[in-house]
């Protein structure tokens, strides 16, 4: 008669149960542990009689920040290079504020954002909140015809211009609040003056094509650092923001940019399960800058999920700070009278 060993075959049963469970279980504690984690937006400020100019705001984190700024009963302009018609009627039909208007404005283009600055300036008595959001991974070795790469003119250079030619609004309607959209990759970056603008006779691959997008981002952040030093006596604040591993249209091209698809594709949904927000969840750290009174008098930080948080090593070297604002300064051709 065979003899079975019940207790055998219970302990392989619990061990595969363990092996197969423990991950899932693993996928969802880190799940829970990103929900619980993410800031939130918990402000009830009214912004009724301010003015906001939102740049890449046709979707995404703009579009999100455009709401929430808008429901809030602000004069919201939605800046970006394609028409905002109907994302400005998705927000009129959303919040019932009309009060909400359509720019075009290409920061691959030098004299489209003069251009924009102009007609704001001639345009509009106040500009109280200025959100440089847009951002952009472009496919190769690509310039613009002002000799900028791509990647780097509509990520740095065209918000450097923009905000030095709003800067005397932004002095007139102070206190006012300017706000650079950056990423957690400017910590991987090797940003230096040479390197700022990319060469037009130099091969990408595509780990070089996302160091650069890694260079902007650290741009972004000194930037944000050099205006918040430059106007804090004109009761201007600048600060710089990590929005989260966000689901949006950036991320998910860059699978796209070598013609990965299906492998690319599956991590990309794998990390988004574990670490992934929501556009609506990715904006909640630019709408909590552009409104709260918590943060109303700092200026020249950084944040990430609402809170203050450390800046790349290099943003805290003032040399390499005062070259990247100089070389900047050059590049996009900044008049005389036009700095800060």
């Amino acid at each position: 008669m065979i003899q079975y060993n019940y207790a055998t075959y219970l302990k392989y049963i619990a061990f595969a149960v363990i092996t197969v469970l423990l991950p899932f279980i693993s996928l969802i504690a880190l799940k829970i542990f990103q929900k619980f984690s993410a800031g939130k937006v918990k402000s009830l400020v009214c912004l009724a009689g301010k003015t906001a100019i939102i740049t890449g705001a046709r979707r995404g984190i703009g579009y999100e920040t455009a709401l929430a700024l808008a429901s809030r009963g602000c004069r919201v302009i939605l800046a970006d290079r394609k028409d905002t018609t109907k994302t400005k009627a998705r927000i009129v039909a959303l919040t019932n504020n009309e009060n909400i208007e359509t720019k075009i404005l290409d920061l691959t283009s030098l004299q489209s954002v003069r251009k924009f600055a102009k007609e704001i300036i001639a345009t509009e008595e106040r500009l109280d909140i200025l959100i440089n959001n847009t951002g952009t991974l472009s496919k190769g070795n690509k310039h613009t015809d002002d000799g900028l790469h791509s990647t780097m003119q509509v990520n740095h250079f065209g918000p450097f211009l923009l905000t030095h030619l709003l800067a005397g609004l932004l002095k007139k309607s102070a206190p006012s609040r300017i706000i650079f959209v950056s990423s957690a990759l400017a910590f991987c970056s090797n940003l230096t003056v040479d390197s700022l603008n990319h060469p037009k006779d130099h091969p990408l691959s595509l780990f070089r094509q996302i160091l650069i997008y890694s260079n902007s981002k650290l741009a972004n952040i000194v930037a944000a650092n050099g205006f918040a030093e430059r106007l804090k006596a004109d009761g201007v604040t600048c600060n710089s923001l990590h929005p989260g591993m966000v689901n949006n249209e950036l991320f998910r091209n860059v699978a796209k940019l070598d013609g990965l698809k299906t492998i690319p594709r599956l991590v990309r949904y794998i990390f988004l399960f574990i670490y992934g927000k929501s556009v609506e969840q990715g904006a909640q750290t630019t709408i909590q800058l552009a409104l709260s009174n918590k943060v109303k008098d700092l200026t020249g930080k950084h944040f990430w999920d609402c809170r203050v948080f450390p800046q790349p090593p290099k943003a805290w070297n003032k040399k390499f700070c005062d070259d990247i604002w100089e070389k900047s300064e050059s590049l996009v051709q900044l008049k005389p009278e036009e700095k800060i």
